[in-house]
């Protein structure tokens, strides 16, 4: 899985920098496919949406009744509170 610094710096190597796909695949590390499919794509990867869903797995994993558990809605205000430094009171 690629994270998301490196689609940026794929994508800043060879549409900024003009830099051919091969020296992209040997700076990085990265296969030509790899390299060639981000620059096909032009949505960026959803970072908040993983980490929403693995705190919601974690969630499902302790035990705890349902009624119990966050909801994903939950997890995910969690989430993002967490990352603008927000906390919740419980």
């Amino acid at each position: 899985m690629l994270v998301v610094e490196t689609v940026a710096k794929i994508r800043r190597a060879y549409f900024v920098q003009q830099k051919p796909i091969k020296q992209i695949c040997r700076e990085l590390k990265v296969s030509r496919k790899v390299v060639r499919k981000v620059i096909r794509s032009e949505a960026t990867p959803a970072f908040g949406q993983t980490a929403t869903w693995r705190a919601a797995r974690r969630a499902r994993s302790t035990g705890l009744p349902s009624a119990s558990r966050p909801t994903v809605r939950m997890a995910h205000i969690l989430v993002i509170g967490a990352s603008q430094g927000i906390g919740l009171e419980t």
